[in-house]
């Protein structure tokens, strides 16, 4: 019997073996031929050194290339022509070792020729580095840590004012009352002030400027190539909006234009995918008001002849369209006040008998939004 007494412990051991020697599914079974024409299976220190080779911690022949430099890994709040780690590793996830050894070392394009020039990869280092890339595809670029500083603040204010309130009320441990006095009003202060900004934001976001599926540059279509506004959003003038442009519009220059002059071959080549499957591109909506507030394009461009950068700033200056204004209701309502409307030429203004009998007796010289009703409740909230 004592024989097999220790036959449960002898079990145990060897299924704890097997799980700390034995590499997890995902990570083998890819078969992969090597610099000697071995067969390996891909494990863990593959997918390290897969990483460690993106990062440029990898000497190749005395030189280390760090792909993250050109592919952010991670997201970033400024513009990064070249196509984030995570898109490229999307792209060719479904794709063979070979098909992206052939992007790698033999890259199309000026500009990504160039780059890539003088990378040296094995046959080996690229499946180490396309296993890292799978694996990115999945996971994504790291998140950003948010800052809750503010949040940080208020709960210390707040959890000051309580103290000094007990304490002045209740404990009465502190005698000097002109602390419980000074802390509580300057706690007090700091509370509502946080509240008051905090509720006005609400629902307000300028500067608020999205990464687009599609790295669009406003500045060189609007700005350097000197494309008409309403050439693409040309429902401006007759709809309440400006409308998206469909694929079929941009590919009325990109069936000819197939590289940008900064990104290259790979964000036009994702409009092109887009058209040729038609699918819709996703674009994410910059502005947008509250269903209570009704506003029309064609009103503020037709009929009263506003330029496209009173309301978005200039455009033709952005590479990435932010949001201009705070989108509140007093930036309306003050433009409303202070805007002088085209009176004697516009035709829109044909009706206003009164008012044109007052200009043409010097009784006033102009008229503003305002005085046409255009800081009534009605007008934009019914």
């Amino acid at each position: 019997m004592m024989r097999y007494a220790c036959l449960p412990q002898f079990r145990i051991m060897l299924l704890l073996m097997f799980i700390l020697f034995v590499p997890p599914k995902h990570l083998y079974g890819t078969e992969v031929p090597s610099d000697t024409s071995e067969v390996y299976k891909l494990g863990a220190e593959d997918l390290i050194r897969g990483e460690r080779l993106f990062y440029g911690l990898v000497y190749l022949k005395d030189k280390s290339v760090n792909c993250a430099s050109c592919h952010n890994t991670r997201f970033i709040d400024t513009l990064n022509w070249n196509p984030d780690a995570a898109q490229i590793a999307r792209k060719y996830q479904d794709k063979t070792d070979k098909e992206l050894s052939s992007v790698l070392l033999k890259p199309r394009g000026s500009k990504m020729s160039e780059v890539h020039k003088n990378i040296d990869l094995t046959e080996t280092d690229i499946v180490q580095l396309k296993a890292f890339m799978d694996e990115l595809a999945v996971t994504g670029l790291k998140q950003p840590k948010p800052v809750i500083n503010r949040l940080i603040i208020f709960i210390f204010c707040a959890l000051l004012f309580l103290f000094l309130f007990t304490d002045l009320v209740i404990t009465k441990k502190i005698k000097a009352k002109w602390v419980h006095l000074t802390g509580l009003l300057i706690s007090a202060y700091f509370m509502t002030d946080m509240m008051v900004v905090e509720a006005i934001a609400i629902g307000r976001s300028p500067g608020y400027a999205p990464d687009q599926p599609i790295k669009f540059s406003h500045a060189i279509h609007a700005g350097d190539n000197k494309t008409d506004c309403r050439y693409c959003h040309h429902s401006a003038d007759i709809s309440k909006s400006a409308g998206i442009p469909a694929a079929n519009v941009c590919m009325n220059c990109h069936l000819v234009v197939r590289s940008g002059q900064n990104s290259g071959n790979f964000e036009i080549a994702k409009l092109v995918d887009a058209w040729e499957n038609n699918t819709p591109i996703e674009w994410i909506r910059v502005y947008s008001l509250p269903d209570h507030a009704w506003f029309s394009h064609a009103q503020h461009t037709n009929a009263g002849g506003i330029e496209c950068q009173t309301c978005h700033g200039k455009v033709e200056e952005m590479h990435i369209i932010k949001q201009y204004p705070d989108m509140s209701m007093g930036w309306c309502i003050n433009c409303h006040r202070d805007t002088k409307i085209h009176f004697d030429t516009n035709e829109f203004y044909l009706h206003y008998d009164l008012l044109k009998e007052k200009m043409k007796n010097g009784q006033i010289d102009s008229v503003t939004v305002e005085q046409i009703g255009g800081t009534e409740c009605m007008k934009c909230h019914y």
